[in-house]
């Protein structure tokens, strides 16, 4: 089943658009420093994700498959959903890694942020980006997929989680949610390598996660 939903959510046109997306991004978007690689992957990342996952049960509609799809049980349908999101994640999760290696490939940053506080190593850093883009792949990812769900077409889907993407990843965003921002990571203090007050935004991204995924069930149920 698993090789199937492969198949199925992950064609290759999917990974060699997204692989394009980040080998572009690490050739135009310019750094200086390294600290500045997660900061500006997060965003770019996030819309990645949004785009990727937004078809992942409206295909069935799009290429005819719905009324075979409708046929099984609920359990296996958010069975089906469910490997197939997990497969988009894991894809997303390993290009952004791939990703922050080709930043230090292509514009060779300087290698350590000195902040107040002391200094990151390289792999702190690292291992930070990581833990926040699976937060942050996971909340916008699913966001587009239940949005598409709910309304039967991926393109209001995509188009609303782009709408509260433009909100968050704004100044605006910043000035009114502070470290409850979705961003929170891409917009935390760089100062103080000691103030985690930004994992508030990803503890609230996980609060959110939980709640779309609470409601497939019943958005699938009834929207078939």
């Amino acid at each position: 089943m698993i090789l199937i939903e492969r198949k199925i959510s992950l064609p290759a046109y999917k990974i060699v658009y997204a692989l394009c997306f980040v080998v572009i991004l690490s050739l135009i978007r310019s750094i200086s420093y390294s600290y500045k690689i997660g900061v500006v992957m997060e965003a770019p990342m996030a819309l990645l994700a949004i785009v990727f996952c937004g078809d992942t049960y409206t295909q069935e509609i799009t290429s005819k498959r719905f009324e075979i799809h409708r046929l099984y049980s609920l359990k296996r349908r958010l069975c089906s959903i469910g490997i197939r999101m997990v497969l988009q994640e894991i894809v997303l999760f390993i290009l952004s890694g791939i990703g922050y290696g080709m930043f230090y490939y292509f514009q060779t940053p300087y290698p350590l942020y000195e902040t107040n506080q002391g200094t990151e190593s390289e792999l702190q850093m690292f291992l930070l980006f990581l833990v926040a883009m699976i937060v942050t792949l996971w909340f916008w990812g699913i966001l587009s997929n239940v949005l598409s769900c709910l309304f039967r077409n991926m393109w209001i889907g995509m188009g609303g989680s782009i709408a509260l993407w433009l909100v968050t990843n704004s100044n605006l965003g910043e000035t009114l949610f502070g470290n409850y921002n979705l961003f929170s990571y891409a917009f935390r203090n760089i100062t103080d390598n000691q103030d985690f007050r930004w994992m508030y935004g990803k503890v609230l991204c996980l609060f959110f996660c939980i709640l779309l995924i609470s409601l497939m069930p019943k958005i699938i149920k009834k929207r078939g």
